[in-house]
């Protein structure tokens, strides 16, 4: 089992790596910079060296890389955006260092805008930073599912079809998806009581090919809530049964799993070797 959490990347690159394996771990996720915006750190190519080869000697990854959460695509104000594309271009031309790495961000808000609005800009700035490159990203683009507060962008799973298809369309470049259960549980898509509906309607409209990745938390709200409030594994609304189901779907099976609950290295590694009991444990989807 791909299974792992989100962590510190003050350390650097080799630190986070044996953080993970000292917690049962085998892949990560970091933000690339602060989560609320900033200059990155200068990359030690050292430091990368060495993680690369510790991760090769362990069998960690594939790693996914977190845009702060500042970046809005969608943004009403120019200013807004072009910080995003800047930052997101910044952060893909670093993330060439670690091949095979994943890249994970929220679509944006529309802010009264207009979802239609919304996904054309997002659409844009992706193709605009697509075609800088000169050739294909070795980093893979993620698009997150959200759980439609506000004016979130990616509330549903025709949203992210349509950013998938306007970008393709027009740049040499392949797009996936990261599916939080949280958020689609808050979104409105009953993971719990109808797991197979909703990959069959994600196959369907985005396909499954496509999910790269799984953000594995638990959450506060009722189903439908359109929050964002993450809780630890079994203590929430989604609860240990469904995720016992989706650990074990043959569909999601060859999945990264990545934890962002409340929780300290302690409690991901208990969360972690929790997760990990139940992968076939006699619970099927």
């Amino acid at each position: 089992m791909k299974i792992g959490c989100h962590l510190s990347s003050s350390g650097g690159y080799l630190a986070m790596a044996q953080t993970a394996v000292s917690i049962g771990a085998n892949v990560f996720q970091f933000f690339t910079r602060n989560p609320r915006g900033g200059a990155a750190k200068p990359i030690d190519r050292n430091d990368v060296a060495a993680f690369l080869e510790y991760s090769a000697a362990n069998g960690i990854g594939p790693i996914l890389a977190h845009a702060p959460y500042t970046l809005n695509a969608a943004g009403a104000e120019e200013r807004v955006r072009e910080f995003a594309e800047m930052t997101m271009t910044d952060d893909l031309r670093r993330l060439e260092l670690t091949p095979g790495t994943m890249y994970n961000f929220h679509p944006g808000s529309h802010v009264g805008q207009g979802a239609e609005k919304g996904v054309e800009l997002i659409s844009d700035m992706l193709v605009r930073i697509f075609e800088s490159f000169g050739k294909t990203p070795s980093t893979t683009v993620l698009l997150e599912t959200m759980s439609g507060k506000g004016s979130e962008i990616g509330r549903s799973f025709d949203e992210l079809r349509e950013i998938i298809d306007r970008v393709e369309h027009r740049v040499d470049a392949v797009l996936g998806v990261c599916l939080d259960t949280c958020h689609v549980w808050d979104g409105g898509y009953n993971i719990v009581d109808d797991l197979d509906g909703v990959l069959e309607e994600f196959n369907d409209i985005v396909g499954l090919g496509r999910l790269r990745a799984i953000h594995t938390n638990d959450s506060m709200n009722v189903l439908g809530a359109h929050k964002d409030r993450h809780e630890k594994i079994g203590k929430g609304k989604i609860g240990l049964e469904a995720f016992a189901r989706i650990v074990n779907d043959p569909r999601l099976a060859n999945l990264p799993f990545y934890l962002e609950t409340p929780c300290d290295l302690q409690g991901y590694k208990e969360e972690i070797a929790l997760l990990k009991s139940l992968v076939n444990a006699g619970i099927k989807a």
